[in-house]
């Protein structure tokens, strides 16, 4: 039997009201997915009938986000600094909130050449938008999941000034740079949010009892890679900046500044290395 747009809107919407906090967005989105057409368009055509073969591509999507699967993960993409990345299992989604690091990053350092470390880089979204919006740049994204470069690789597309390598945080890197940036793993092993995160690799995710064991092992050894006078760049979870914090300053970096995300938590800290070789 067939059914129209606007029926199989309110079905997938009555679905998924009890695992997404946007139901109907949802709908519309794998709605859209299958048959290729903007939300504004189903809209406008509530009335249309959908094939069965359609009718039975949706409803395999809906089951799928029924399940808690993330909608990027059954899209194969999600948005960030107005580029669309690719995702699969092996990659971390793109948060809204890591885009704090882009606004951070922009507004602190203009056009003149710099090099940068993305460790972590999972989809590249922080590496590969920071090189198309400083082509004087020289970024490098680094993560130890090669399956994952492979993503970063394919999102980077034919952007010249920007490559990957592999290895755990500073493993493998040559040099010294001019800024480090990282979203780096925060969520403490017991967290109870865990749970809702479980579509996502835990190795990016997970960081030890207070979760911040990946950002102690990238400010222990951030000095060996960073140029006298050199800045360091971390997302951390909303609990944590006082101790990351704290971790840099014991570290003896220096202009040490907090951030907070458009929800107001604390979610971003700067600190710049002593102008001076170690």
């Amino acid at each position: 039997m067939t059914e129209t747009i606007g029926v199989l809107v309110c079905r997938g919407k009555e679905l998924l009201g009890d695992v997404s906090d946007t139901p109907l967005l949802d709908s519309y989105l794998l709605i859209g997915e299958v048959l290729a057409r903007s939300r504004e368009w189903l809209i406008a055509h509530a009335d249309e009938t959908v094939c069965s073969v359609d009718q039975i591509q949706i409803q395999a999507l809906f089951a799928r986000r029924h399940t808690g699967e993330p909608l990027a993960y059954i899209r194969g993409y999600q948005s960030f600094w107005q580029r669309d990345f690719c995702v699969t299992r092996d990659t971390l989604i793109p948060r809204p909130d890591t885009e704090l690091l882009m606004e951070i990053t922009l507004e602190r350092f203009d056009q003149q050449p710099m090099k940068v470390v993305d460790l972590g880089t999972g989809t590249g979204a922080l590496a590969v938008s920071l090189a198309a919006e400083r082509p004087g740049w020289q970024i490098l994204g680094t993560d130890i999941s090669k399956s994952t470069l492979a993503i970063a690789q394919k999102n980077a597309g034919e952007l010249a000034n920007v490559n990957f390598l592999s290895g755990s945080w500073f493993t493998n890197i040559q040099g010294r740079f001019d800024l480090i940036i990282s979203n780096p793993p925060y969520i403490r092993d017991t967290d109870p949010h865990l749970q809702a995160l479980k579509f996502e690799p835990a190795a990016a995710l997970n960081a030890g009892d207070d979760g911040l064991d990946c950002i102690r092992q990238i400010i222990n050894n951030c000095h060996d890679h960073l140029v006298p006078g050199g800045h360091i760049l971390f997302e951390h979870g909303y609990d944590q900046q006082e101790p990351v914090m704290q971790l840099l300053v014991s570290a003896g970096l220096t202009e040490v500044q907090g951030f907070r995300d458009l929800q107001g938590q604390p979610r971003a800290v700067i600190a710049r290395s002593r102008n001076f070789e170690r």
